[in-house]
């Protein structure tokens, strides 16, 4: 199924070749789980005068079925390895959100 992706470049201009990549990250996504909703990835450069190199902060919103998953990264120097941090990261909320869904987790009461 395909996942609605929205993309949103902040203090920097939008990349194609970061698109492909974000879509490939949603797509391995769907294999975590399958009933995402939507997605919408803020990639962001901030402003920072007192430092040289560039820090990118992503930030993940995730829709499934009864939940909002939100992941937030920041301070990667490179955007791939940004968008790989945050990806894994939510990757594993939405593990723990299936086992949960599927009743493998006891909660507390």
């Amino acid at each position: 199924m395909q996942v609605p992706l929205e993309i949103t470049f902040r203090g920097m201009s939008s990349s194609p070749a970061v698109e492909e990549a974000v879509g490939r990250w949603v797509e391995r996504l769907t294999h975590a789980f399958e009933r995402i909703t939507n997605c919408h990835v803020w990639i962001e450069l901030p402003h920072r005068h007192q430092r040289q190199g560039a820090e990118f902060s992503i930030r993940i919103a995730l829709a499934v079925p009864g939940r909002e998953i939100a992941v937030h990264q920041d301070g990667k120097d490179d955007v791939y390895v940004a968008l790989a941090d945050a990806f894994l990261a939510a990757r594993r909320q939405l593990q723990d959100h299936a086992r949960i869904s599927r009743g493998d987790v006891k909660l507390h009461a």
